[in-house]
């Protein structure tokens, strides 16, 4: 989580939330309303007019996937750099998000879940010829013509 993390210190959890809802295509008020918060209030925590609180976090990472504490993690880095007076422009395309949420070891275990599934496809393939080929399938003629 600190490579991810560094990518993006200092920059306030509701712009990250924003995005990522984007790149999800969630609607906003309809994801307010399914962690259990008021829209008024989630969208000011978006727009960085209010904190994001431990509660309300928690709620959001568990519905997202996230690790837990990553929202609060970045909210004490932005509070550290608004107390420091230093403010940070944050260009978040969504390949900088992709590259955030998903880690390396998460890349390489959906690599290998692709080549589990090319195998079992390529398996299923393997044994539809074999029995539809040859000896078996005139030996499946011979069971139906003797009925």
């Amino acid at each position: 989580m600190n490579e991810q993390l560094n990518k993006i210190k200092g920059i306030h959890p509701g712009l990250f939330l924003e995005n990522l809802l984007q790149l999800k295509d969630l609607k906003k008020v309809a994801f307010a309303r399914t962690v259990g918060e008021h829209p008024q209030t989630f969208i000011a925590i978006l727009k960085g007019k209010r904190k994001m609180n431990t509660k309300l976090a928690l709620k959001i990472e568990k519905h997202l996937g996230l690790e837990e504490g990553f929202l609060m993690i970045l909210q004490v880095y932005y509070d550290i750099d608004k107390e420091k007076g230093e403010t940070k422009n944050y260009n978040l395309t969504p390949e900088l998000l992709k590259s955030i949420l998903f880690s390396k070891k998460e890349k390489n275990q959906n690599k290998q879940n692709s080549a589990r599934e090319k195998q079992d496809v390529q398996k299923q393939q393997n044994e539809h010829t074999r029995f539809y080929s040859g000896d078996e399938k005139a030996e499946s003629r011979k069971d139906y013509t003797m009925l």
